[in-house]
């Protein structure tokens, strides 16, 4: 009763965000994610407080600690990147200052929410429509990789070094529906948030990739013409502790890793601009639409921030 009193205004807090996400504990339980909760408010408060380029705010994961949240969310195999010499050849010419292709039409996909696997290079590498462009001249698929199968994915890439739920590099899915000739719908391979064994069925595919294009390792410049000129990009990065917490603003963190080997999450480039003379990337996470600025963040470009230049990929569709 002490420890209840003694945090009170803080305990209120925490039972309001307990109904908002339909969160109930036993009386055990309740202390101890109290106590998690509590630590997390008081970090997000000092934070906000502070001059930073980004704001930090209570989310699904309030009631975590990090090695709990690392454990169930991100990789936990080491991860060998195999882009470190690209296949991505540039072309002539600027480009753009700024783009975004959620506003370019059928290019990217609702947030969707990984649950409890950490396999998001699923969602990373087709959270957007089977389209490419050439020169920014759209060649659509259509809308088949609307509802493509994450869990085909998850389930037949173990030949790619993909670890399954424990999380796969930017190119090994496209590598796997390359090898498999196609990707199968999600009405069809429905997703289980877990391992599984392949299933994939040819004849029931719905999309079908030509090639897999990677980003030479580091070339962030490479990254931006790919973004600005073809379409998005998967890449992966390393999420530390203070960035399960973000909310909006440009995301930055000097003391993150830049190497492939500290990779942990992987997630979607559809754009990128300019802020206060800050320039930065639109990346599209798989935590759903609740989490930072509607399933979204902000992150700094141009420094190879928590090692988003490391590792990058896009899939090239057949049409």
């Amino acid at each position: 009763m002490l420890v209840s009193l003694f945090l009170f205004p803080e305990e209120f807090h925490f039972k309001s965000w307990m109904l908002q996400h339909n969160r109930k504990y036993s009386l055990e339980e309740y202390y101890q994610r109290l106590q998690i909760f509590v630590t997390n408010k008081r970090r997000i408060d000092r934070h906000n407080a502070g001059n930073h380029t980004f704001e930090m705010g209570l989310n699904q994961f309030s009631d975590m600690t990090f090695p709990e949240f690392r454990k169930k969310f991100l990789w936990s195999e080491p991860q060998n990147c195999s882009a470190t010499k690209g296949n991505f050849l540039a072309s002539s010419g600027p480009c753009p200052s700024s783009i975004d292709w959620r506003k370019k039409g059928n290019y990217v996909t609702p947030v969707k929410n990984q649950l409890s696997v950490g396999f998001s290079k699923a969602f990373s590498s087709w959270g957007r429509e089977a389209c490419g462009s050439e020169r920014g001249l759209g060649v659509c698929m259509g809308q088949a990789i609307h509802s493509a199968a994450e869990q085909q994915l998850v389930d037949c890439a173990q030949d790619f070094n993909n670890h399954g739920c424990s999380g796969a590099l930017p190119s090994r899915p496209g590598q796997d529906i390359l090898y498999n000739h196609g990707l199968q719908g999600e009405e069809t391979y429905p997703y289980q948030a877990q391992n599984g064994t392949c299933k994939f069925q040819r004849d029931k595919a719905i999309a079908f990739v030509k090639d897999v294009i990677n980003i030479t390792q580091y070339d962030e410049a490479g990254l931006v013409e790919a973004v600005g000129k073809h379409n998005p990009v998967s890449f992966a990065f390393e999420v530390t502790d203070d960035f399960l917490s973000y909310r909006k603003g440009v995301y930055s963190n000097p003391k993150c890793d830049h190497t492939p080997d500290k990779v942990n999450h992987a997630v979607l480039a559809v754009g990128y601009g300019e802020e206060n003379g800050t320039p930065y990337w639109i990346v599209k996470n798989s935590w759903g639409p609740s989490w930072g600025v509607d399933g979204y963040f902000y992150i700094e470009r141009g420094k190879n921030m928590c090692g988003l230049a490391a590792c990058a990929s896009y899939p090239v569709p057949l049409v």
